[in-house]
């Protein structure tokens, strides 16, 4: 690999290492370290049934460690985006390098359900918060051409992480037991972190925003991206044309409505096969399936995303999740769920990265770290609200049939407001996505 250019600690790169090589070798990274730093999201499934069994917990509490380590790692982004845009990545990822190591060796000797649990905060707060919204934030920050597509494959880590660890936990279970497992993984996981954390010292090219004439004054058009075609003119003091905290507000109602939509299949899909008598093993299978279909989903979703903009990615990811999720009610065979599983990932997997496009469309650049941090923060408590919720209907009913259905009334809230947001910016002509030529 060849050795990145040095420049002042505080200094942002220059604006000629945009689209470049080095923020190709940068991308490739930054998708080694969401794949370490989030593996947690998705070995907890894993193993509920063995710590429930093993603690001798409902389905409801045994859901409690993976709800509190997604409500930490929502709050955990929200801060270390700021921290990001204040102090660079390097040393943020450090931290969460230890987080994440501590995190997992902790979860490994904890003697009840409240240790384990908490153990599991502490890695999404200070571990996997590190490598979620910072990364994707400055990634879109490093990217203008093609910033759809880099964006996706940032997030798509996420989901690689999802199809590579389940079925090595779940090996590891079968073979040493959870607890080994988990002290292993915090090791590898953790010493990978810091070591990629080295490299990645530079801070992001600093993006000006220059102002445009007539009746599109006030907003900004990327430096980049002044050339042969210019980006929609976007007001980005008034996003969808409201004010900015309005804005922000909606993003995140609509990015906890999403996922609480998304957590009931990823979250529970190893119980659920598990009570169909399928067993642990065909749901962790599923979990890696569906999760590497989303791979393909968020990168395909990166290049419609390019095309089309983030609110009508958004709005296409939704209404298919939506569709995904009706599946899941009339069919409960093994070869059926292998399939839905299947369609659920290449349907939900460009949802959340989208967001972040959103966000560096509509909003000032110099804000991403905090405002992507929120948004993100609003998806993992989705996600954990939802985790929890779906485990607490199937106490209350003895079935996930409720559960699969509570999930669709959340996402027919998420696609009303973003619905509603696409309405305002397509009268307006400012749908960003859209090429116009360029005046000069």
């Amino acid at each position: 690999m060849p050795q990145a250019p040095t420049f002042p600690k505080s200094a942002a790169a220059p604006a000629s290492l945009i689209d470049s090589r080095q923020a190709a070798w940068r991308l490739l990274i930054t998708l080694g370290l969401v794949v370490l730093g989030n593996s947690s999201m998705y070995v907890v499934s894993v193993v509920l049934p063995a710590v429930q069994a093993e603690f001798g917990v409902g389905r409801a509490d045994a859901s409690l460690p993976y709800t509190l380590m997604m409500v930490c790692l929502g709050i955990g982004g929200l801060w270390t985006g700021r921290l990001a845009d204040k102090h660079g990545l390097m040393p943020v990822l450090c931290v969460g390098a230890v987080g994440v190591c501590g995190g997992f060796v902790w979860a490994g000797l904890s003697g009840n359900i409240w240790m384990f649990g908490l153990a599991h905060g502490l890695m999404g707060l200070i571990g996997a918060s590190a490598t979620f919204a910072p990364l994707l934030a400055d990634t879109a920050l490093w990217w203008n051409k093609r910033r759809g597509i880099a964006v996706a494959i940032c997030a798509s880590g996420n989901y690689i992480a999802g199809a590579l660890w389940p079925p090595i936990v779940q090996h590891g279970v079968e073979t040493i037991g959870w607890r080994p497992t988990y002290v292993l993984m915090g090791l590898v996981c953790g010493a990978g972190m810091l070591l990629l954390a080295m490299r990645m010292r530079q801070r992001p090219p600093l993006v000006v925003l220059a102002p445009v004439g007539g009746a599109a004054a006030g907003a900004g058009v990327d430096a980049g991206a002044v050339g042969a075609a210019a980006p929609a003119v976007v007001d980005r003091s008034r996003p969808f044309g409201l004010r900015p905290a309005h804005a922000q507000v909606l993003l995140c109602v609509a990015g906890v409505a999403c996922c609480v939509a998304m957590a009931m299949p990823q979250v529970h899909i190893v119980a659920y096969c598990t009570d169909l008598g399928f067993g642990a093993a065909r749901g962790a299978e599923m979990l890696s399936l569906m999760l590497a279909c989303g791979i393909v989903s968020r990168l395909v979703s990166g290049v419609v995303c390019d095309r089309i903009g983030g609110i009508r990615t958004l709005l296409w990811g939704s209404a298919l999740q939506g569709v995904a999720l009706v599946l899941f009610l009339p069919f409960d065979g093994l070869v059926p769920l292998y399939v839905i599983s299947a369609m659920f990932g290449l349907f939900q997997g460009g949802i959340v990265p989208a967001y972040a496009i959103i966000v560096r469309e509509y909003f000032p650049p110099q804000e991403a770290g905090a405002r992507v941090g929120a948004v993100i923060m609003a998806t993992l408590v989705g996600m954990a609200l939802g985790g929890w919720m779906s485990g607490w209907v199937f106490d209350v009913t003895g079935s996930y049939q409720a559960a699969f259905i509570n999930g669709m009334g959340w996402n027919l809230l998420n696609l009303s407001i973003t619905g509603w947001l696409y309405w305002r910016v397509r009268g307006q002509g400012a749908v960003a996505g859209r090429v116009q030529p360029s005046a000069g």
